[in-house]
């Protein structure tokens, strides 16, 4: 999984594989979210754009969410620092996509980059 940009309102994420985006979906999350890995550091209830390639999709996937979950650098576990991005009321084609993509990977079961 990778992440960049200048701005630190937007960030772009591209998952390559179902066990990344395993890891980074957030399932429990009202409207689904999903963790990226960013050193950037954000507040949470912060409004942020994402720009998210999904597995071999060359096109991106725009989303306007909301920071509801921040995992520090020096985190217990492991952990990545980033942040979970809650995804708005009407990012249904994201939803959609996430989990026609996991639906792929029913067998994965490593730990998630949030619980």
């Amino acid at each position: 999984m990778a992440t960049e940009n200048a701005d630190s309102a937007l960030l772009s994420v591209a998952i390559e594989d179902g066990a990344a985006l395993h890891a980074a979906h957030m399932p429990f999350v009202v409207h689904g979210g999903l963790f990226i890995p960013t050193p950037r550091r954000y507040r949470l209830g912060e409004e942020v754009f994402v720009l998210l390639r999904l597995m071999q999709d060359p096109h991106r996937l725009p989303l306007a969410g909301r920071v509801v979950w921040i995992t520090p650098a020096g985190a217990s576990g492991g952990k990545p620092p980033g942040v979970g991005v809650q995804f708005g009321d009407h990012d249904d084609v994201v939803r959609r996509r996430i989990a026609a993509c996991l639906a792929d990977y029913p067998d994965v079961t490593d730990d998630t980059y949030t619980l």
